[in-house]
């Protein structure tokens, strides 16, 4: 059986991912810790103490648990790996919502605030545009 992932002629898909897979280049051993770390947005090493802590701690089974996952979870597509920008900004998404939005609105407002002053030069240097923009408003 095949995943859908690991189709050779399979076009990648736009925009973010949502799947879990595991991270094989970024990971130790099967790349679940990792991959865990890669879906939620959690730093890797965290993932790895919580895991070596639960597994102390007496949940005998995630040892278990982590080869199941290890072996029936999609190996990573490679062409994730490549746009690295846009997976952190999706991670950032699922693991705080509205901050991601707060720092959205940000960067639009300091994108209108810039789009302001450049018209202002433009308007008030050259007044043939400036009565061409009045004209328009």
């Amino acid at each position: 059986m095949t995943f859908p992932s690991e189709r050779t002629n399979a076009a990648p898909p736009t925009g973010r991912h949502t799947r879990f897979y595991r991270d094989k280049i970024n990971g130790r051993f099967l790349g679940v810790c990792s991959g865990i770390a890669d879906y939620t947005g959690i730093d890797v090493m965290w993932v790895r103490i919580a895991a070596i802590a639960l597994t102390v701690c007496g949940m005998g089974f995630l040892p278990l648990l982590y080869f199941l996952i290890g072996m029936m979870a999609p190996a990573k597509p490679a062409h994730l790996y490549a746009d690295s920008a846009e997976q952190r900004f999706w991670q950032g998404v699922r693991q705080s919502p509205g901050r991601t939005a707060r720092e959205v609105r940000a960067k639009f407002r300091d994108i209108d605030h810039r789009l302001a002053e450049v018209e202002s030069f433009y308007v008030s240097s050259n007044p043939r545009l400036s009565a061409e923009i009045e004209r328009l408003r």
